[in-house]
């Protein structure tokens, strides 16, 4: 059956290795790794393996961004990683190749890789190049956050056209620190990726050297025995969140490297993000708070310039091994810093003693929570809880002008089970930020947030709604009281009270009875567990 397709038996007695490719032709993130593929398939052959490329689904998280499709986008992580697996557990393959682009494709292909256990390795297709707009440079967050503008008034609807037309020039995944540029990170870091690889934009034309030489590394990778499990130490783990919390990272890195360390079998807790974040300083000054783009992060001197600063803070540990063979100093030791470049801060003058990823506590998030502080937010909030029963209805009374300047927006029954799936909120997020309410207006809720989320915006309280976690008990008009300085979240009412509220509590009714979601809410975990689906 090979040799109808063109295989020989010289092909045939060469290593056999996938290329999962994750190309879809229906965003810009993924679009172009068709052309990638066909390059790592070059190197794979000219390193003496043969290649055979086989595809999986993606979904995009800014196209379906405040909508019923993105629902999806956290379930097909899982269905991402269940088709790596049985495509190469079915096909026995000897390594593999993962090509990966928008948010939920990094971790998923991760996931695999761990579960496999057979020579890996991940390589991103890169990030978009920034937009121009008036002079400046812009990304997808600018045009959801002119949304919310244009519904207050501030922006007309010419004006946010011309915004949406530039904002994304070509292929690659969202520009700023968000998800799919915070995972790219995660990768090189945690040694899944070689260093400096993921960091080169889309359409540069280095992708193509560095996707040739994916083959190259992997077949040594094979030759010397090196599996995602070496890789995937607690070390590593430490030393890809010290990466997210010093480029002020996504919080999603949260929910998908609990994740991953679960199906690489290594202990990792939610609170463990809370300790490495706290001995780390912000270094990155990166969108969606700062003023670069991840292209400006490969001009600076790329990941390999961060790694070598985490490594002169003793933030990392140099020992840990990577793809290449090769461990994390060496490849740190690489770097060459652009004169005069300002995206990553001298170690001296950091933006943030501390890192951005903040785990919050209390009566209401007993699993936790999680919030993203660039330095620029208030560190406490008290006011009245505005209370949602999903994303659309807090969207309607943002854009309809009645959240008011000390609020608390809540957003329940958004959890993984109870959405399912955990929409991300960047709807919401920059609807409020585009009205002006972006500092005087908190957001509780059991949902997730895009990666370009700014703001007192706490997500991932767990338990959710859904499966009675105290968020459920959270009535209209009760005071909420966050301190980010004593990380808590707090409903402010008796004990007896809250238990009282907790006992009458009913499920509410599934939204889907058949299909993927009926099979994925009964199957998902907690967020503070990393919502990966397995038997109860």
């Amino acid at each position: 059956m090979f040799k109808a397709i063109g295989f020989s038996d010289e092909d045939l007695a060469k290593p056999l290795v996938g290329v999962a490719n994750t190309w879809i032709e229906t965003m810009p993130c993924n679009f172009h790794l068709r052309g990638l593929a066909a390059k790592v398939k070059e190197g794979i052959r000219a390193a003496g393996g043969t290649p055979m490329e086989f595809n999986t689904i993606a979904i995009s998280d800014g196209e379906t961004m405040g909508t019923e499709g993105m629902r999806a986008s956290l379930v097909s992580r899982e269905v991402i990683a269940d088709s790596i697996e049985l495509v190469c557990r079915g096909q026995m393959f000897d390594a593999v190749v993962c090509l990966v682009g928008c948010d939920k494709t990094i971790p998923a292909a991760a996931m695999a890789l761990a579960r496999l256990n057979i020579p890996g390795l991940l390589l991103y297709g890169g990030t978009i190049a920034a937009g121009n707009y008036g002079g400046r440079a812009v990304t997808i967050q600018d045009v959801f956050e002119a949304v919310g503008a244009n519904a207050a008034g501030r922006m007309s609807d010419q004006e946010l056209k011309k915004l949406e037309n530039v904002a994304c020039p070509g292929a690659g995944a969202c520009g700023g620190q968000y998800t799919a540029n915070t995972m790219a990170t995660v990768m090189e870091l945690v040694g899944l990726s070689p260093m400096g690889f993921n960091g080169i934009p889309a359409m540069d034309e280095r992708k193509e050297q560095v996707a040739f030489r994916c083959g190259q590394i992997l077949l040594h990778a094979l030759d010397q025995g090196i599996r995602p499990r070496d890789i995937l130490t607690p070390a590593a783990f430490e030393n890809a969140i010290a990466g997210v919390a010093s480029t002020g990272g996504s919080t999603n890195a949260v929910l998908h490297l609990l994740a991953l360390a679960q199906e690489a079998g290594v202990p990792l807790g939610i609170d463990d993000f809370q300790r490495i974040s706290e001995r780390t300083p912000l270094l990155a000054d990166l969108k969606p708070a700062g003023r670069f783009v991840a292209a400006d992060v490969d001009k600076a001197g790329g990941l390999r310039l961060l790694a070598q600063r985490l490594l002169d803070g003793k933030f990392a540990d140099g020992s840990t091994l990577t793809i290449t063979g090769r461990q994390f100093a060496e490849e740190a030791s690489k770097a060459r810093e652009t004169a005069g470049q300002e995206v990553i801060r001298p170690l001296d003058r950091p933006l943030k003693a501390t890192g951005g990823l903040v785990i919050l506590h209390g009566n209401l998030a007993p699993e936790g929570s999680v919030v993203k502080i660039s330095g620029h937010e208030r560190l406490q909030h008290h006011g009245p809880a505005r209370v949602f029963e999903s994303e659309e209805d807090a969207m309607a009374a943002v854009t309809g002008k009645t959240i008011k300047a000390g609020d608390v927006v809540v957003i329940r029954n958004e959890g993984p089970k109870g959405g399912p799936g955990m929409r991300e909120m960047l709807g919401v997020t920059a609807a409020i930020v585009g009205e002006g309410l972006g500092e005087s207006v908190a957001l509780l809720t059991d949902g997730r947030f895009s990666g370009a989320t700014r703001g007192l915006m706490i997500g991932h309280v767990a338990p959710e709604a859904a499966v009675g976690g105290p968020i459920a008990a959270v009535r209209e008009g009760d005071t909420i009281r966050i301190d980010v300085d004593k990380r808590c979240v707090d409903l402010e009412i008796d004990v007896a009270d809250l238990k009282r509220r907790s006992l009458s509590f009913q499920p509410p009714r599934p939204r889907y009875d058949s299909g993927v979601f009926l099979k994925y809410a009964a199957l998902v975990s907690s967020a503070s567990s990393g919502a990966i689906t397995r038997p109860h």
